[in-house]
């Protein structure tokens, strides 16, 4: 059961948007945000049922969900690289993935006036809207919940198509993960170019 509308966005007319990421833990590739304002009157289809935080959802349902949401919100995808992480860290990697994604998603909207509900403790600096954060927002606010769906979906589309390019590590099962098959893939092959070298386990075999 989802919470009810923030009382300030309720209070100044703001609308809302969700604001999550995906791929804060694994040892390779980017990490993804989205954005997801949901307009009023879309809000009585029947597959918002459906719509929950994306760890509780399979893979497949996650896939069926990603169309239907892009359909009928207003979304906005970004990433940080690799690149990027390694330079400023996974956390404020995060959060300008999230900055981005919510620029990509006012591209498309008639109006400014946004309420962001940020899931987590942390909140990006350069937000132009009131914003609050929400410790397990996915499972308390169908927008985020939604966001982290289109956030987890497009990040793992990325980690499926660098597997072609380097399949020893799984990716195409972990995404990057630290399984155990990816860090025996590390231990044998080495590092990729997609591996975050600021995470611990990359620099040790790195060092070794």
């Amino acid at each position: 059961m989802f919470m009810k509308l923030p009382e300030k966005a309720l209070r100044d007319d703001l609308y809302i948007c969700g604001i999550d990421e995906a791929g804060r833990g694994p040892l390779a590739g980017p990490v993804a945000a989205a954005c997801v304002h949901i307009p009023l009157e879309n809000k009585n289809m029947d597959f918002w049922g459906s719509v929950t935080d994306s760890k509780k959802l399979t893979a497949k349902k996650r896939e069926q969900l990603f169309p239907l949401i892009q359909k009928y919100s207003l979304t906005g995808i970004a990433f940080s690289s690799v690149e990027e992480i390694d330079k400023i860290n996974i956390l404020q990697a995060s959060l300008m993935a999230m900055e981005r994604s919510y620029f990509n998603m006012i591209r498309n909207a008639a109006s400014q006036k946004f309420h962001a509900l940020i899931d987590g403790n942390q909140s990006p600096k350069r937000l132009p809207c009131s914003l609050e954060t929400v410790i397990k927002g996915d499972s308390k606010h169908l927008e985020i919940a939604a966001a982290s769906i289109l956030a987890k979906v497009s990040r793992d589309k990325i980690m499926l198509e660098l597997h072609h390019k380097f399949p020893c590590y799984g990716w195409n099962t972990n995404s990057g993960y630290g399984s155990k098959k990816h860090l025996l893939a590390i231990e044998k092959s080495g590092v990729s170019p997609h591996h975050r070298t600021s995470f611990s386990p990359i620099k040790q075999a790195l060092a070794a």
